[in-house]
């Protein structure tokens, strides 16, 4: 049962089915009681109209065994009078409630019916005419009654009537509600029958609605699952050709599986370039170090000092790149560019040209060892392409500051420039390791200028040569 309701169709479809057996449930109430209450209201009318008219013969000062009364299966009617005694009935009355008195059989009247003093009728009778006044207001009251042997409901309208004659008195009439239960019971079977099986429909509709538009994401599942089990990332799982959530989600998890490709691919050439870059050094380490430990004589010690110390730098360079990619913070310290610029210029020693400066204080927030690290891998390019000229200027430019680097060299072709900033690539006139390096001093720049949400692009100096822009965000106060 649970692994029934852990799917999205049945729960969809259970919902559903709650959702409108409510709606059915509140509209055929709402039906009902419309119906009811439609009907009742007939029943009220007719009874009143059946109670008015024998009040107008008592106006009209009709004896009482001369009323005009009603069949009684069609509306039993009673007169009482003020002290609560039945005066008049319909006939074949056997039983009746709801009114103000249970006697089916009139009593002789407290007051004179016909003019008579004695109440015998005995004398004349008075011409008709009016002699009193109905209320215009009617009492309604629920009840019941038994004519001829047949019982039923009836809605009983209660009218007062004032005469000279006969005093006040009250006609009690019913309006049958034999209509309005049948009515009743009709559209209550008609819904217990009905309801059921259109809830059926509605459930066996959504449960093949559901199964229909859940369809791709059962595809998009044995896809995943197939893509897990073969890890290939190559593979894409299919996109419906709809505009729906679903084909939204199958591509952005096809977006999601290109990106993870591209970052497993990128990976693995990382390692394998590490690994090649690594080698050569290790591999010229430890040829020299063999030569020397077989001919003490032939031991090239400067090389080794060279070797290991490029293989020092290299091993620098792949941690700084996986603490980048691990997505290390950049932190939060102020640095005044012109100041730093200034500290690190100082502590270079072997530049093979000399390195002139522009600066303007501007303060920029972040890691001042991985701007140290940008500065560094910046100045050696830069080194290994002038002819005779270096140049560091900073400067503001709106909400950025700007450190740049400039050469009087070669520059860098245009079709070149992002290729340049991608890891373990060296120009071809660069090639050699002894002069272009690794290849990852310009990657690790971009990556740390993006680190600190600024951008590292590459153009053309005044002189001719490459031109370096970092730009990073300045700090709030100072855009304030």
């Amino acid at each position: 049962m649970k692994r029934l309701f852990g799917s999205v169709r049945a729960r969809a479809t259970l919902g559903a089915s709650l959702v409108v057996a409510l709606a059915l449930v509140v509209a055929g109430a709402a039906v009902l009681f419309s119906l009811r209450a439609n009907l009742t209201g007939q029943a009220d009318g007719r009874a009143n109209a059946a109670a008015r008219e024998v009040a107008s013969q008592l106006v009209a000062n009709r004896p009482y065994a001369d009323l005009d009364l009603p069949d009684g299966d069609e509306s039993p009617v009673q007169v009482v009078d003020e002290n609560g005694t039945l005066v008049a009935a319909s006939e074949d009355l056997e039983r009746i409630s709801g009114t103000g008195t249970d006697a089916v059989k009139p009593g002789p009247a407290t007051r004179p019916a016909d003019g008579d003093a004695d109440g015998e009728g005995g004398g004349e009778k008075p011409e008709p005419g009016e002699t009193g006044e109905i209320d215009d207001e009617a009492e309604y009251t629920d009840g019941s009654a038994t004519v001829d042997g047949e019982s039923g409901d009836y809605r009983f309208a209660a009218v007062e009537v004032s005469t000279e004659d006969k005093g006040d008195l009250t006609v009690y009439a019913g309006g049958s509600l034999a209509d309005e239960q049948s009515a009743v019971s009709t559209a209550l079977t008609s819904m217990l029958i009905g309801f059921p099986l259109l809830l059926g429909v509605v459930a066996g509709v959504t449960w093949l609605v559901t199964r229909r538009a859940l369809r791709p994401v059962a595809a998009i599942t044995a896809e995943m699952s197939a893509i897990t089990a073969s890890e290939d990332l190559a593979r894409r799982v299919p996109e419906p050709d709809t505009h729906d959530e679903i084909a939204r989600l199958a591509r952005t998890t096809n977006e999601t599986l290109a990106a993870l490709q591209t970052s497993v691919e990128r990976q693995r050439r990382f390692v394998a370039d590490a690994s090649h870059e690594l080698r050569s050094p290790i591999a010229s380490l430890r040829t020299q170090l063999e030569v020397g430990a077989a001919h003490p004589e032939l031991l090239d010690v400067d090389g080794a000092v060279e070797d290991t110390v490029r293989l020092q730098e290299l091993a620098a360079d792949l941690l700084l790149l996986a603490r980048l990619d691990a997505g290390e913070k950049p932190g939060g310290a102020r640095v005044d560019l012109a100041a730093f610029v200034r500290e690190e210029l100082s502590q270079r020693t072997r530049d093979r040209v000399d390195v002139h400066t522009d600066l303007r204080s501007v303060e920029v927030v972040g890691s001042r060892g991985q701007l140290a690290r940008v500065l560094g891998n910046l100045l050696n390019n830069a080194q290994r392409h002038a002819r005779s000229r270096v140049t560091v200027t900073t400067r503001t430019d709106g909400m950025w500051a700007v450190l740049a680097v400039s050469d009087d060299g070669s520059g860098v072709p245009p079709g070149e420039r992002e290729r340049i900033f991608e890891r373990f690539v060296r120009l071809d006139d660069a090639r050699t390791r002894d002069e272009g390096g690794a290849g990852l001093g310009l990657a690790i720049a971009r990556d740390v200028a993006a680190r600190h949400g600024g951008t590292l692009v590459v153009g053309e100096a005044p002189s001719g040569g490459a031109l370096f822009e970092l730009r990073l965000p300045g700090p709030q106060s100072s855009a304030d």
